[in-house]
């Protein structure tokens, strides 16, 4: 009755029903719970995530609109159903943009002429492992993680082929790594952005979280550098062959990347906007590639290993074959986590969650729950619960709870976009339980980071 009364009083007043106490409510979670441990465990029932992810998500909905509709508010479960869907379409399009530029890399054969290279330095793999968390740190804080680490991954896969014990640990590191570098950075990664947007935080004090950020990256890679085997890779004898069009490509996709940063900062246009633009970029050059086959890029020096052979290669260059390429399960796999999610919100779960974190505990105790949070449930989803509960605390606090959110999606595989991304491209080498295993020594750096970060930036609390 109680529950009626409710949904009566929020009929009439056009405001979204209260389920958390309702049978839909306890039945979304549960199917939610189900699904999820179903996508934990794909390497061992070898069902792909997505099914059990975009099943769930649309059992939620149904369930949402059963209620809605026989109250008569139909039409507003569809608006908040069509919104939550906005969203996934501007990460949907974001994402085939990246990935149909990697694809085109990896068939211009960028990657497989970068792991020659560096065989040809003769690092060992302990070096590599280093090299490639690094550079992930670094890339990340300019691209987004999901973008790094892809890129990353195709380095590790084509240089480890070997040896999959180095690709499982360097592919957690890398996940760590992108976490942690777009933490520090306004436009590194969502959290920052959602919060730079929000005006809680100026933008030049996100660098303030560089050094937290570092160490949340190199203590978890300081362990796990024992664990990477001593030896050294076969080195490379041949010599790095790249097909036409290689170096445009990646100059494309830096372009586009840019154009993406300026339409959020200058035009206040969505991302995916901008990569829309940048696809095209690649559909114009691969149309002159097809135009020109016979073209070649001079006379190569074949004797230098450092100077790549030009390959003069006949084959059809074609951007839709790239995205025919995709990896359709993990881009399913993000609308499944995402419509679950906001079919939770919408039911007045985060809501119940925000109120208690900030309502009845220490606010250190909530940003730092809130970023272990964010290893089960998307960290932007997180993040725009607690702006929109908007909490008095200090800029420390909103700091605190940037820095949380951004890097708690490392202890777990499926805790973000860059651990998701991997696990569709390493499907079977780098997996949920792979990556559990060194979740302990991932807290590590996840609680060394918070205590650097109230060591040196005790000015803001």
């Amino acid at each position: 009755m109680l529950a009626l009364g409710a949904e009566n009083a929020a009929i009439d007043s056009q405001q979204p029903l209260d389920l958390t106490l309702h049978w839909v409510g306890y039945l979304a979670i549960a199917i939610f719970a189900v699904a999820y441990v179903l996508a934990m465990f794909e390497e061992v029932t070898e069902l792909r995530k997505s099914k059990p992810m975009v099943f769930a998500a649309s059992l939620i909905w149904v369930f949402i609109a059963f209620i809605y509709v026989n109250g008569g508010m139909g039409e507003f479960a569809g608006k908040a159903f069509r919104a939550s869907l906005e969203g996934f379409a501007e990460l949907f399009l974001f994402i085939m943009v990246s990935m149909a530029y990697l694809n085109a890399m990896e068939d211009r054969n960028v990657f497989e002429n970068l792991r020659v290279w560096l065989l040809s330095k003769n690092f060992s793999y302990r070096q590599l492992f280093w090299i490639t968390g690094w550079m992930s740190f670094g890339l990340s804080s300019v691209a987004n993680n999901l973008t790094t680490a892809l890129l990353m991954g195709a380095v590790l896969l084509a240089m480890g082929k070997n040896n999959k014990r180095f690709i499982t640990i360097s592919c957690v590191n890398v996940v760590v790594a992108t976490n942690a570098g777009g933490s520090f950075s306004p436009f590194g990664d969502i959290t920052t952005l959602l919060v730079w947007q929000k005006g809680v935080v100026p933008f030049i004090s996100f660098y303030s979280l560089l050094i937290p950020a570092i160490v949340n990256f190199a203590l978890p890679a300081a362990i796990m550098h024992f664990w990477i085997p001593k030896e050294q890779p076969a080195a490379a004898s041949e010599a790095p062959v790249i097909k036409r069009g290689a170096g445009i490509i990646i100059f494309l996709f830096l372009m586009t990347i840019i154009t993406a940063v300026s339409f959020e900062n200058f035009l206040d246009l969505p991302p995916a906007a901008g990569m829309l633009m940048g696809l095209t970029y690649l559909k114009f050059f691969s149309y002159y590639l097809q135009k020109t086959p016979g073209k070649t890029n001079g006379a190569p020096d074949t004797d230098a290993m450092d100077i790549p052979m030009i390959s003069n290669d006949h084959q059809e260059f074609d951007v839709f074959k790239n995205v025919a390429n995709l990896e359709w399960d993990t881009l399913l796999f993000f609308y499944g986590v995402m419509m679950s999610v906001a079919g939770l919100s919408f039911l007045g779960y985060l809501e119940l969650v925000s109120h208690f974190l900030y309502g009845e505990i220490d606010p250190t105790v909530a940003n730092i729950l809130v970023g272990i949070f964010s290893a089960f449930i998307d960290n932007g989803t997180i993040m725009y619960a607690v702006l929109t509960m908007l909490p008095d605390i200090s800029q420390g606090q909103w700091l605190l709870v940037t820095l949380t959110a951004g890097v708690g999606g490392s202890l777990l595989a499926i805790g973000s976009a860059a651990g998701v991304g991997l696990m569709g491209q390493a499907k079977g080498i780098y997996t949920f339980s792979s990556h559990l295993k060194w979740m302990p020594v991932i807290l590590i750096g996840y609680f060394g980071s918070i205590a650097v970060h109230f060591l040196i930036n005790a000015d803001y609390f």
